[in-house]
């Protein structure tokens, strides 16, 4: 049986580079229910409002966040726009149940991403992370995008664009790409290439070179994109390129080499996807740093077979639930020997996540934009629009997908 899913293929919206304290309802790997990870009940789920995927949100909205169980040990809402994050402030309740942000604390054409950690009696962490958008002015066009403004990033790293309105028309999306300029210092050609009407990415030909400056400026205001509908933004913001990890996961030989800037640093023990729940196959690109998410198989058409609410150390690998993550409920003899997981790849760790285990000394050394590259599994490539997978296109094929020519 193949990973339901994963197939998906779902475009990517704006993403945050920050290395969260909580993350979740994601992912792809997990041990069945009854061996340890059992599904929380409705009386201990975190509660968020706006709920998870909201769009149109009006800026008059309150974010709030609840317990009916345990109590709630940090919240961190981010305002998304233009390229820079900025955190919205709020407070927990004296009884540690409810945290709120109040009213007037939003503004319009934004994204914002809540992400909460809390405890039960035991100790015990477990984690959300949840997304909404606020409401666009009528007939206006935006652009939310990844990376983040002023950021440092991997050499994989890919400038992805997702659009609040379609833009169907072919001249239009060469308007919309003529006003969207990626430069590099050193100079380097970069290209766009559109993934169905809403989402336009650019990268250069080869890996970026590690310290190279990137520039992306926006001059989308005024731009017609539709009848009556015109972008809005006039915006440069910038990212630099650190240096360079390429990661190679061997799934027939259940191992994970890591290069720091073209020399060996260290080979890893691995599990990637059982026999059943195969692992993508190609590039993946970082796109999240989550210290600890909550896995759960509903999110991925698993149904019931899992809900982890503490997945320590979890990189985010694809759109559609594939990470890379610490692994707590497995043997240790599993690793480098041994193919379990749902489809992701899992590094050995501890309950709570340890620095010193594979899973959080790999988690410690990566950055947002580094590639990890899965062989010899017995599955398909990854999409080239399942996250920032645009690496598993020539450049002949990336070039082809921009509407400029």
């Amino acid at each position: 049986m193949r990973q339901l899913a994963k197939r998906t293929g779902a475009g990517i919206a704006a993403a945050v580079a920050w290395v969260a304290l909580a993350a979740g309802a994601a992912g792809c790997d997990a041990v069945p229910l009854g061996d340890g990870a059992k599904a929380r009940s409705p009386e201990s789920a975190i509660k968020v409002v706006p709920e998870d995927g909201a769009k149109n949100v009006g800026a008059d909205r309150k974010v709030a966040v609840s317990v009916r169980e345990g109590r709630i040990e940090r919240v961190r809402v981010v305002r998304i726009a233009d390229g820079r994050a900025q955190s919205v402030p709020g407070g927990i309740s004296g009884d540690g149940r409810n945290w709120s942000s109040g009213a007037g604390r939003l503004t319009g054409a934004a994204t914002y991403t809540v992400d909460a950690v809390t405890t039960d009696g035991n100790g015990h962490r477990r984690a959300r992370h949840t997304t909404f958008t606020t409401v666009v002015p009528q007939r206006r066009f935006i652009g939310y995008f990844t990376p983040e403004n002023r950021s440092v990033v991997g050499t994989g790293m890919i400038v992805s664009f997702h659009f609040n309105r379609p833009v169907v028309n072919h001249r239009n999306r060469a308007a919309v790409e003529h006003a969207i300029t990626v430069t590099a210092d050193p100079p380097v050609p970069v290209a766009g290439h559109w993934f169905g009407s809403d989402r336009l990415d650019f990268r250069p030909r080869e890996y970026w070179r590690p310290g190279t400056a990137v520039t992306v400026a926006m001059r989308l205001r005024h731009v017609l994109v539709a009848p009556g509908v015109r972008g809005i933004q006039h915006k440069t913001i910038g990212f630099r390129v650190g240096r360079s990890q390429v990661s190679l996961v061997d799934a027939a030989t259940h191992t994970m080499t890591v290069q720091r800037d073209g020399a060996l640093l260290t080979t890893l023990p691995v599990t990637a996807g059982a026999p059943d729940h195969t692992t993508y196959n190609g590039k993946m690109v970082v796109s999240d740093k989550y210290e600890v998410t909550r896995m759960n198989g509903d999110t991925v058409g698993f149904g019931g077979e899992y809900d982890i609410p503490d997945v320590p150390h979890a990189l985010r690998l694809t759109r559609s639930g594939t990470f890379l993550h610490g692994n707590y409920w497995a043997a240790p003899s599993v690793f480098g020997a041994t193919n379990t997981s749902h489809g992701c790849v899992g590094l050995r760790d501890v309950r709570g996540g340890s620095p010193l285990s594979p899973a959080g000394w790999f988690f410690d050394r990566t950055l947002i934009g580094d590639v990890i590259e899965v062989i010899n599994s017995h599955d398909t490539q990854v999409a080239p629009d399942n996250g920032l997978g645009g690496w598993n296109l020539g450049w002949q094929q990336w070039t082809a997908g921009s509407a400029t020519g």
